[in-house]
């Protein structure tokens, strides 16, 4: 048998294409009947993330104390990997790629941005006051609850990867100790692998359609040009797939240099705005005081779910961030799991802490509070330019714009964009290749034509997004929607880790 046709036969056509002719058909329906396809997905929407939205602040909890028990109980001391065996890579290299891969280009998005969004929400009125509450919400739901998410699936594909050795890298591998050899292998386990699929290429067109307009109104901005910025967008995908097309195609050295390039670019930035940006000292006392003020109220935060519906702000905010956080659950965990070898559970979940919630932590901060400290001193209104126009675009331009050097700060933003969609899609194209095998052994690698299927699929409905401004905004609901389904797989994922690694922890006594 020649190894064309050895290859073909490893591969599960069903689980490569289903869910992109699914996802690709709702795009076309979103796009071809706007007005109806709107309803529908209102009204889906509203099922999902009001009347069951409690759901997801309890998954939030749930994992958060998941995250520190298997820190601090036994389970903690398994090692992801051999017993004795040293951590693959150096801990800034391993951050620096857990972090890069795990947050796309909307990091930057919304850090500039965000605080202007919850300023206008009357919740943040009945607090206080914007400049004592938009930071403490972009802290929050940027944090340890959405970490929590990627670090304790992370340990568990760890685990069944490099402990375990099994060779089926998917979600339905993982839940295999709980609903056994015969659903995971059978039609339970293909429905987990479609859902896992849907929700990991809604995800991916949701994080896209956020970004990637801004690119392109800084790329106009920088060189002047007319050019609408639907045609700029589209220009700005292709070269992003060409990236991380030629990146994920190099395996993880590839990915590596790509992730070190782009933390270089991002301290840098932060380090520019931080220090020449004029607001220096506002940024540090209130991003230390909304740090302060996040970990005080920090319970109440994520209990909070507006049953009066006198806001609507975690209907609006926290349940959608937890949900797109769970969709990005299928690809960024798999990934962190896969380079964690060597790390115990404790060092895997903490270590994730410290430099992904802490990465994230310092843009908001940041970021985030030099348009603040230009608004408290009244330089500029940017929150009553939002209320005028609603184009967060032009409002991060005009946020930049109040910088020392502004054309080199728009540059330096635009190529850590790029950097930063990069090194999360070449994992995520990574990820999706691996899904597409029926069986996959720990130190094989998906062929390169397969890989290079998913880069181009992952990019194709972005694509087709962009035309339709309506679709782009609706397909942010479907990421709600796809997190159902998955908040009850990572649950049943997570009670087969911890029947698993009792198992495994009695049987090397």
């Amino acid at each position: 048998m020649s190894k064309n046709k050895m290859e073909k036969g490893r591969i599960d056509w069903l689980i490569t294409l289903a869910p992109f002719i699914s996802i690709m058909a709702l795009a076309i329906y979103l796009f071809i009947f706007p007005t109806q396809a709107n309803g529908v997905i209102s009204k889906v929407r509203f099922f999902f993330g009001d009347t069951m939205g409690i759901y997801y602040l309890i998954i939030g909890v749930a994992v958060l104390l998941v995250s520190l028990f298997l820190s601090f109980s036994k389970y903690g001391n398994i090692v992801l990997g051999e017993k004795n065996e040293k951590p693959k890579y150096s801990f800034f290299t391993w951050g620096a790629m857990m972090f890069t891969c795990g947050l796309a280009a909307d990091i930057l998005f919304y850090s500039f941005a965000e605080w202007v969004m919850y300023a206008t929400n009357p919740h943040i009125s009945e607090l206080g006051s914007v400049t004592e509450w938009a930071g403490v919400f972009t802290l929050f739901h940027w944090s340890f609850i959405p970490w929590a998410f990627y670090l304790v699936l992370a340990v568990a594909f760890g685990f069944m990867l490099h402990v375990r050795k099994r060779n089926r890298q998917r979600y339905s591998e993982a839940c295999r100790p709980v609903i056994g050899d015969k659903n995971a292998n059978g039609l339970l386990g293909r429905i987990i692998d479609l859902f896992a699929l849907f929700a990991l290429l809604a995800g991916t067109a949701t994080t896209f359609s956020v970004a990637t307009p801004l690119m392109a109104e800084i790329i106009v901005k920088i060189f002047g040009i007319s050019i609408d910025r639907t045609t700029v967008t589209i220009i700005i995908l292709l070269i992003t797939c060409a990236v991380y097309t030629y990146a994920v195609l190099h395996g993880f050295k590839g990915i590596s240099f790509l992730a070190k390039l782009c933390i270089y670019l991002f301290f840098g930035l932060l380090a520019v705005v931080l220090l020449i940006g004029g607001q220096g000292r506002f940024i540090i006392e209130n991003g230390f005081e909304s740090l302060g003020k996040m970990l005080q109220n920090f319970i109440g935060l994520a209990t909070y779910s507006d049953p009066g519906r006198t806001n609507n702000f975690p209907q609006d905010w926290t349940i959608y961030y937890w949900a797109y956080w769970m969709v990005w659950c299928i690809a960024a965990p798999f990934f962190i799991g896969n380079i964690s070898r060597g790390r115990t559970i404790k060092q895997t979940i903490l270590g994730g802490y410290v430099f992904g919630v802490g990465s994230t932590i310092v843009s908001f901060v940041v970021l985030g509070n030099f348009g603040l400290g230009v608004q408290t001193s009244g330089a500029a209104d940017f929150i009553a330019q939002y209320e005028k126009s609603g184009d967060l675009y032009e409002l991060i331009i005009s946020i930049i714009d109040k910088m020392p050097a502004s054309p080199v700060i728009l540059v330096i933003t635009l190529l850590c964009m790029i950097a930063f969609y990069a090194t999360s899609f070449d994992s995520i194209a990574y990820t999706a290749a691996c899904y597409s095998y029926k069986k996959l052994g720990e130190d094989e690698k998906p062929h390169l034509l397969i890989t290079l299927l998913w880069c181009v699929l992952l990019i194709v409905l972005p694509i087709a997004l962009v035309f339709s401004e309506s679709s782009m905004n609706n397909i942010q609901s479907v990421s709600i929607i796809s997190a159902f389904p998955i908040g009850i797989i990572m649950i049943i994922i997570i009670w087969s880790l911890i029947k698993d690694a009792k198992k495994y922890m009695n049987e090397n006594k």
